[in-house]
């Protein structure tokens, strides 16, 4: 009997894929707990008993660290996909620009005027909004602009999550700049997360964790044709075990951002290698990865239009069931699959059509297969 013989290596960066999922349903299981707030407090609420805690407590404790996680791989892949285009000028501002906008601005503006639609309803029977309490017209405008989170506003606003999206908009610029006018050197990214870890605030907070994701990348790339890949690669794994070891054992004094921003780009290299799977697997792990940015905006109004529906009937919502934890996430994820599919995806190519010449569209930098669908952020986002 003759062996079967092993599938090819994808070229598609899977591991990275599966990261960002796990990220994303991260930060899904943490914003479960906005079904037992009133107004903007939660109500007191046993965490113990809330769905599946037993194997869940870990997101339902600290899920918004995935969003640390989605800025660092954002900026492996950022790094990874134009660096080199940026620098050598083969993608033009206009085009970045483009890109960018593309892809995160269809699902922001519809989710908007979702979520300002719902609000609307809900403050007129409760007379306060759910969860987000700043949803004014100041606020509206500057979640049009994405600027909800760049020290203009007076608190979270409209559909929460945005913020973390509206912070990297501002490290994508710095991201292009930089590239653009001053070096392209791994130096930078060490000056850069160095300068940011002396000031507080959720902008630097990015620009680290993106700028070590970005080293990741470059590091990843720099190593390619060496031969000695397995080996830094084994190396890469024993100092994450070691980090895991300090950090559960010895219980040294590091904050779980500080924790992130050295293991994350460890774990980015290591996932960035080609992984052999099954044709199936493949698609799997790549539709998870495109789903990743629709569940992040979508599961907010998901939530405020089942808060709205069980307001209208009377009915306290049961968030300690688990039959309705679990059709609230299969729902949210299988409502994402279809967003991607026959809204995010439909409205970039629209978009790029018609703000692109046919020349820019197909860009070198777009000929990148081994990025290209894993760049559907998230968290974050790509293309």
């Amino acid at each position: 009997m003759t062996e079967k013989p092993a599938p090819p290596a994808t070229k598609k960066l899977l591991g990275l894929e599966a990261l960002r999922f796990a990220a994303a349903f991260g930060v899904l299981i943490y914003h479960y707990q906005h079904f037992a707030y009133l107004a903007d407090q939660p109500a007191d609420v046993l965490t113990s008993n809330l769905p599946l805690y037993g194997m869940l407590h870990l997101f339902y404790e600290a899920g918004t660290d995935g969003v640390w996680i989605f800025w660092c791989t954002s900026g492996f892949i950022f790094f990874w996909k134009y660096r080199d285009a940026i620098f050598d000028r083969s993608m033009q501002g206009w085009t970045f620009f483009v890109f960018r906008l593309s892809r995160l601005y269809p699902l922001h503006f519809a989710t908007l005027l979702v979520v300002a639609i719902l609000q609307s309803v809900y403050f007129h029977s409760h007379g306060y909004f759910f969860v987000y309490q700043n949803n004014d017209v100041r606020h509206f405008f500057l979640q049009i602009f994405m600027a909800s989170e760049w020290g203009l506003e007076r608190g979270v606003s409209f559909n929460g999550p945005i913020w973390s999206i509206s912070v990297e908009v501002l490290v994508y610029a710095i991201f292009f700049l930089m590239l653009r006018f001053v070096t392209k050197s791994a130096l930078l990214n060490v000056v850069v997360i160095t300068v940011c870890l002396n000031f507080s605030g959720q902008i630097f907070a990015c620009l680290a964790f993106f700028y070590a994701g970005g080293l990741a990348a470059i590091v990843r790339r720099s190593i390619a044709s060496t031969s000695r890949v397995a080996t830094i690669e084994r190396t890469a794994w024993s100092a994450m075990a070691a980090i895991l070891l300090l950090i559960f054992w010895l219980q040294p004094p590091i904050s779980d951002s500080l924790f992130l921003l050295i293991f994350t780009p460890l774990l980015l290299f290591c996932l960035s290698r080609d992984i052999a799977v099954s044709a199936f697997i493949q698609a799997l792990l790549e539709a998870a990865g495109n789903m990743t940015y629709s569940s992040y905006l979508l599961q907010f109004p998901i939530q405020l239009l089942i808060a709205s529906a069980y307001a209208i009937s009377g009915n306290p919502i049961p968030f300690y069931s688990d039959w309705f934890f679990v059709i609230f996430v299969t729902s949210t994820f299988t409502a994402s699959y279809f967003t991607y599919r026959y809204f995010e995806a439909p409205a970039q190519a629209v978009l790029r059509k018609h703000l692109l010449t046919k020349r820019e569209r197909h860009a070198p930098a777009e000929r990148d297969l081994l990025s290209r669908t894993l760049t559907s952020k998230i968290g974050t986002t790509g293309d």
